[in-house]
């Protein structure tokens, strides 16, 4: 029983159970009694959620070659519509960054989490009225594991060897090898569970909203859905998701009330948005972090010395100051930030040497070698101004770089897993396996730099399955520790998130998981009138 309450104080925390819910769901479970004045839990924000309205969000990212195939979402606006509004998976991460039931009721495993039962939820209706079952559950997460597919999926699913149904609402996974992240894994964004033996681009979900129009990189509109079976979300009647990846755009829609939310404040001048009557700002510290990335399959970057070269004339301190203003902190070369559980802070900080770059760059026989850096706006707010600030850096070393900005439309179908070196936006992962299994893995649909290494490939498997927690630790420094030193990306900083919405929009402790809390606003926030 002390574990049920402690399991609703938590949602009333998080703004997910009204006062009146909370009251009567620990009645029903005959605590009302135990509960006193001094240990009524606060909301935070501490309005009651209202429902109602229409919520307008401005968000950045979107792309004509937008789709609702949940498989291939690759930036903030269809993300937002897909699994914030419209979608589910069998788990979700709430605001502690722990994994929380959604879709599914419950789970467990076998000790060396190598099969896993999960319990599914009853009564969940899709949006064409369907009931869901163990068979869409099924087929949608072989959506992803099917011949041909592109979905960035599946690198995090294949290592499953068989999905069973035991009943209707039963499923029983075998791995391959041990998982014990894996409740974690089925809490990705792109594992939304659509009906079986339909197109999942068709955009048919279980979730909060039932999308009613859309046009890729322009507008969605959805309507709240009257079967929704979370009681307490979902307070907006309607949602409408705007694409504008001008920031000066989204921040003037916000501050005329054309907008109510906008994502990705410009950091030069959001000092005086918190300073404006009307608007409040919302930092997430969390796992964000922006990358240059270098295709290691391609000369010259196929030569270790020319990536350590690139990585030692790059000055962090510098580009968190000038790019972030100071809402970020310097990264490692790899992708585990301070927030994930194992990560390595005995990994000693690579430094800004122009003297080691010339070294490695001359040990490389290139000295002299102009490299292209291709960057926009769309990839991170000040990209192009972190690739400027990076030839000056770069310059002190005797490296020449070459600054191409890209349009903005395209730039993740047309330059991103395709240009040699450019710049990119991660929104990082929960857990160091699903950060690694999507970006760093041999051959998966998101390593964008191409990069194979044997020994790496070999530990990402050890280590998902270990159970000790002392040899996993040491396991996932030592891939922290290969990636930096021989990998082939450059992560000069990790970002805060800032957001920006009307001071007449409540909600809870944010979940830090992905933006907007954890892409889920449209569903957890509400009007305060």
């Amino acid at each position: 029983m002390k574990d049920a309450l402690k399991e609703l104080e938590r949602l009333f925390e998080l703004g997910r159970l009204s006062r009146r819910a909370f009251l009567r769901r620990a009645a029903a479970l005959g605590l009302a009694a135990t509960l006193s004045p001094t240990l009524m839990p606060r909301q935070a924000h501490a309005d009651t959620p209202k429902r109602g309205g229409r919520l307008r969000l401005g968000l950045n990212g979107g792309a004509t070659s937008d789709t609702l195939d949940p498989g291939i979402q690759l930036a903030m606006m269809p993300q937002t519509l897909v699994y914030g509004a419209s979608g589910n998976s069998l788990v979700e991460i709430d605001a502690d960054g722990q994994p929380v039931p959604e879709l599914a009721e419950s789970w467990e495993s076998t000790p060396d989490a190598k099969k896993w039962i999960f319990k599914l939820r009853r009564g969940v209706e899709f949006h064409d009225g369907k009931s869901m079952d163990a068979d869409d559950v099924i087929y949608s997460l072989n959506w992803h594991r099917k011949e041909g597919t592109k979905s960035a999926a599946k690198a995090l699913v294949e290592s499953i060897v068989s999905m069973k149904k035991e009943d209707k609402y039963t499923l029983a996974f075998e791995m391959e090898s041990g998982n014990a992240d894996f409740p974690y894994t089925l809490s990705d964004y792109h594992l939304v569970i659509g009906p079986k033996d339909t197109d999942l681009a068709k955009g048919i979900f279980t979730g909060a909203y039932v999308i009613k129009d859309f046009e890729p990189g322009v507008r969605a509109f959805c309507t709240r859905n009257p079967n929704y079976f979370k009681s307490d979300c979902a307070w907006f009647d309607e949602i409408e998701i705007l694409g504008i990846n001008d920031v000066n755009a989204r921040t003037n829609a916000l501050k005329t009330g054309q907008i109510d939310v906008m994502n990705r404040c410009d950091l030069k001048t959001v000092h005086l948005f918190k300073r404006m009557p009307g608007i409040q700002v919302m930092r997430q510290d969390g796992f964000k972090h922006f990358t240059f990335a270098m295709r290691t399959d391609t000369a010259p970057f196929d030569n270790n010395d020319v990536r350590l070269a690139l990585k030692y004339a790059v000055d962090r301190e510098q580009l968190v100051k000038t790019i972030l203003r100071g809402y970020g902190r310097v990264g490692n070369d790899h992708p585990i930030s301070v927030a994930n559980r194992y990560h390595a802070s005995e990994l000693p900080q690579r430094q800004y040497d122009p003297d080691k770059a010339k070294f490695h760059l001359k040990k490389a026989g290139l000295s002299g070698t102009t490299f292209k850096f291709h960057a926009a706006e769309a990839a991170f707010k000040g990209a192009v101004d972190a690739g400027v600030l990076y030839r000056e850096q770069a310059a002190k070393a005797g490296i020449t770089i070459d600054v191409v900005r890209e349009p903005n439309d395209g730039y993740w179908s047309n330059v991103w897993l395709k240009k040699p070196f450019c710049a990119v936006f991660w929104g990082g992962r929960s857990t160091e396996d699903m950060m690694f299994s999507t970006a760093y893995a041999r051959g998966v649909a998101w390593n964008d730099t191409y990069w194979d290494h044997t020994r790496f490939n070999e530990l990402l498997v050890a280590a998902r399955a270990e159970l000790d927690e002392k040899k996993r630790r040491g396991m996932y420094a030592e891939m922290q520790h290969i990636v930096r030193d021989e990998g082939g990306v450059v992560v000069p900083m990790f970002s805060a998130d800032l957001a920006a919405a009307s001071d007449k929009i409540g909600h809870g402790k944010l979940a830090a998981n992905w933006e907007l809390d954890g892409f889920r606003a449209p569903e957890r926030w509400w009007f305060k009138s």
